[in-house]
């Protein structure tokens, strides 16, 4: 009678285990966003473990370029929080491009629908209210967006993944690049302020 006894609470503790187990697993929430940067630490690499800097067409051109910098003006309005700082110029006798550049590390991004960011300029220093965005998969070709209508004041900035035309796999992402040219950018010298980079579900 022990035996039998001991069997069944052994068996009735097994399955109250595995339930559990389901249920946890059950209430596991999908997560609607996933977090690429939010730069709170001041420091690289992004919150994937993704390297980013600023970039320049020729770094022999002196009179263009874009410097990048950790800015305590938090799109969240976190104390202790970052955002990336971009002084670009654009003004130069030779064609002018340059930006930002982050790796994104073969992040799969199928279970989202939509890149954000928070972005401002600086009032101060003068910006421009157009810019282009550049996400890659793996194959590295550029799909190019690009984003108007930039204020002094964060905003938040959501583009359908269904804008990056070229991109052909969503599961595997190489690089999301900001683009300052001599086109799209006016004035042709000013400063970007970017935060809060992330995927969404909506």
């Amino acid at each position: 009678m022990k035996r039998f006894n001991i069997s069944l609470t052994l068996a009735l503790v097994a399955l109250m285990v595995v339930g559990f187990g389901v249920a946890a697993y059950a209430a596991a929430p999908v997560a609607n966003e996933l977090v690429i940067a939010d730069f709170d630490t001041g420091d690289k690499p992004n919150n994937i473990g993704g390297d980013f800097g600023g970039w320049d067409k020729d770094p022999n051109d002196e009179s263009q370029g874009t410097q990048m910098s950790f800015d305590t003006d938090d799109s969240q309005g976190n104390a202790s929080g970052y955002s990336i700082r971009l002084d670009y110029d654009v003004d130069s006798p030779n064609p002018a491009y340059n930006g930002f550049w982050m790796k994104l590390n073969g992040e799969d991004a199928t279970p989202y629908n939509t890149l954000n960011f928070y972005v401002k300029g600086d009032a101060k220093a003068g910006y421009t209210k157009r810019f282009k965005i550049e996400l890659k998969d793996m194959t590295n070709k550029p799909s190019a967006y690009i984003v108007s209508g930039v204020t002094d004041q964060w905003q938040k900035i959501s583009i359908p993944f269904e804008k990056f035309r070229r991109i052909e796999n969503w599961n595997s992402l190489n690089e999301l690049v900001f683009v300052f040219d001599d086109i799209n950018s006016s004035p042709k010298t000013g400063s970007i302020l970017i935060d809060q980079i992330t995927f969404s579900k909506q």
